[in-house]
């Protein structure tokens, strides 16, 4: 396991369900190509950041014990995503997944929200795994995982499927014992 800085010295981020009055604000970082880069979605239209929001509301209000969909708020403004969910209930198993408007990378907001996630992950979710993927040339994320006291298990070869194109992600993941201990 790596060398874990998970607790971070201060919380800067409080994390809340969504609502419509956040579209504007996700669509902020939704529709930037940079944000979007390495993931398997976006850039993202006004009318596919309007339906994620109200799926992530919709998904809270019904009271999904299965995962959390949140938006990472500073100082009252939405900068960015953050999901830990089931994925599967038999071997308690799930990942979790991040993203943030590009004024805010390199400020260690995404290693809190994982902290954040973790904690909820192994918490209310009873999770005894967590993994997480990525793109190989996202170093950023790459930073934050192994950060957040995840370990690198290796490259998944043609694992997503990226507008038509085959891509390689990295996998990491976090068990309950290397969280407990940390």
């Amino acid at each position: 396991m790596s060398t874990s800085t998970r607790e971070p010295t201060e919380t800067r981020l409080d994390y809340r369900a969504f609502t419509s009055a956040d579209i504007a604000a996700v669509h902020e970082y939704a529709s930037d190509p940079v944000v979007t880069r390495w993931s398997t979605w976006g850039p993202n239209t006004l009318e596919q950041t309007a339906a994620f929001v109200e799926s992530a509301a919709i998904a809270h209000r019904a009271q999904n014990h299965a995962a959390y969909s949140l938006a990472a708020v500073l100082s009252g403004h939405v900068i960015g995503s953050v999901a830990v969910w089931t994925t599967d209930f038999s071997d308690h198993n799930g990942e979790l997944g991040y993203t943030f408007h590009r004024a805010h990378w390199g400020k260690g907001y995404a290693t809190e929200a994982v902290c954040e996630l973790l904690r909820l992950g192994f918490g209310p979710l009873e999770l005894w795994r967590i993994s997480a993927t990525c793109h190989p040339d996202n170093v950023g994320s790459i930073r934050v995982l192994e950060k957040s006291g995840f370990t690198f298990e290796g490259r998944l070869r043609s694992h997503r499927a990226v507008n038509g194109t085959r891509r390689d992600s990295m996998l990491y993941s976090i068990l309950r014992e290397d969280y407990t201990q940390a």
